[in-house]
């Protein structure tokens, strides 16, 4: 959630954000009404309980008719003071509704507009000429069915549409990803992390995934937990409600877990191969940091990001997500998208995103640093960027790395992983 401080100052600026994500701007000036009254029904209870504790005193002096008036405005005091109470607790519990609402400010930088208005920063790797070499890619799951890869039929039979299974070099190959995306994460200093996938509402809400964001969330009503669609969520609520000392900062973790995704909004879209499923693995960093040091984090995230990259062979354009598009907790985000051949287009792999304070406030997450000789607490920044979303990157890397007889070339990154296998062959038929 953003700082009420600064709504009451810069509301404008609000405003703005607002209309720049193309969400209700009238939400701003509610929250401002719901503000006001929290803040002037706590004061009205302030008053009335002060009065209240001084009429205390007066009552056991009194005797006679003036302790009898005393006693009647004591009961009319009491009753005033329980209704401001009571509208203290609404008018503060609507202040939190809204603001729960309410996402967080756009970067100034961020170009406005929807999925389609982003603007292209880099773009690294060359994109191959397939007719020069004498034949027409195949697609990822033509690919992937040739080598014993990838069986999304049975996983249909089993599961429903959007599921898959990777079988044979498929398995082995995410193994590979995930290792050495694990072991790249670990030399630039993440502590590696197996998290929980069922996450508790606070947990969820806190990182701003049960608003807009909410159709695409899997929830189990009977518990009352919630699948994560990345391990974002439990990072972000791995300190909550903690205050870390400002210097333990970064702190930096590379957490690998399924996530799940209800993909509502998409029929019909992406709906061949494992490029858009249900259910994958992923491996995410996550960074919590001081305020001042979160821009500087971000280019590091998406830097570790364009090292991945670069290292799978995989040609791709960064991307500056436009404002509409950037989730509710994010003030800015970069994707890289790596070229897919049989698609003719540049599609999403990885993304970074500075979420500033926004979810450290919704989940008390606090650092503590000395300023003029006196210890202050106040939120810290947290900032997440996917490493290797897996399904999406054997999509590309099938795609990109195909030869003519249908085997595969693997990188040399994924090598140590893989046995030394520098080729993936066709299953014999």
């Amino acid at each position: 959630m953003i700082d009420l401080r600064l709504l009451r100052e810069d509301p404008d600026r609000v405003r703005a954000s607002q209309r720049a994500r193309g969400e209700d701007v009238g939400l701003v000036d509610a929250l401002l009404s719901a503000d006001e009254r929290r803040r002037s029904s706590g004061l009205s209870f302030d008053e009335l309980r002060s009065e209240q504790k001084a009429l205390g005193k007066l009552i056991p002096k009194a005797s006679g008719d003036e302790k009898a008036e005393l006693l009647k405005k004591a009961g009319e005091l009491a009753a005033a003071v329980k209704a401001a109470n009571a509208a203290q607790d609404e008018a503060d519990e609507e202040t939190k509704r809204l603001l729960l609402q309410l996402g967080n400010l756009v970067h100034e930088d961020v170009p406005v507009g929807g999925e389609e208005d982003f603007v292209v920063l880099e773009t690294h790797g060359t994109i191959r000429d397939f007719g020069a070499e004498g034949f027409e890619p195949k697609d990822h799951l033509e690919i992937g069915e040739a080598l014993g890869a990838i069986d999304v039929e049975r996983g249909a039979k089993v599961s429903g549409s959007r599921f898959y299974y990777l079988t044979g070099v498929g398995a082995l190959l995410e193994l590979a990803l995930v290792n050495a995306a694990i072991a790249q994460a670990t030399e630039a200093g993440f502590i590696p992390m197996l998290t929980p996938a069922l996450v508790r509402p606070r947990a969820m809400e806190g990182t701003g995934f049960l608003g807009q964001a909410a159709e695409n969330v899997y929830h189990l009503e009977k518990d009352d937990y919630y699948l994560v669609g990345t391990s974002e969520v439990p990072l972000a609520a791995y300190h909550m409600d903690e205050i870390i000392d400002a210097d333990k900062l970064p702190l930096r973790y590379a957490g690998f877990s399924p996530c799940f995704r209800r993909e509502a909004g998409t029929y019909g879209k992406d709906t061949r191969g494992i490029f858009r499923v249900h259910q994958f693995d992923k491996v995410e960093m996550f960074s919590y940091v001081a305020p001042e040091d979160a821009e500087n984090e971000h280019k590091r995230l998406l830097d570790w990001e364009k090292q991945w990259l670069t290292g799978l062979e995989l040609p791709f354009q960064v991307i500056d997500v436009a404002s509409a598009d950037l989730g509710a907790s994010a003030s800015r985000k970069f994707d890289c998208e790596a070229w897919i051949p049989t698609q003719g287009k540049y599609r999403e792999l990885t993304s970074a995103s500075n979420c500033d304070s926004f979810q450290a406030r919704r989940l008390s997450v606090r650092m503590r640093e000395e300023q003029g000789g006196k210890k202050a607490v106040q939120p810290l920044a947290t900032l997440n960027g996917t490493l290797c979303a897996v399904p999406r990157t054997i999509v590309a890397i099938l795609e990109n790395h195909q030869l003519a007889d249908g085997s595969v070339r693997v990188p040399e990154v994924l090598r140590p992983y893989l046995g030394g296998r520098e080729i993936l062959e066709p299953l014999a038929k």
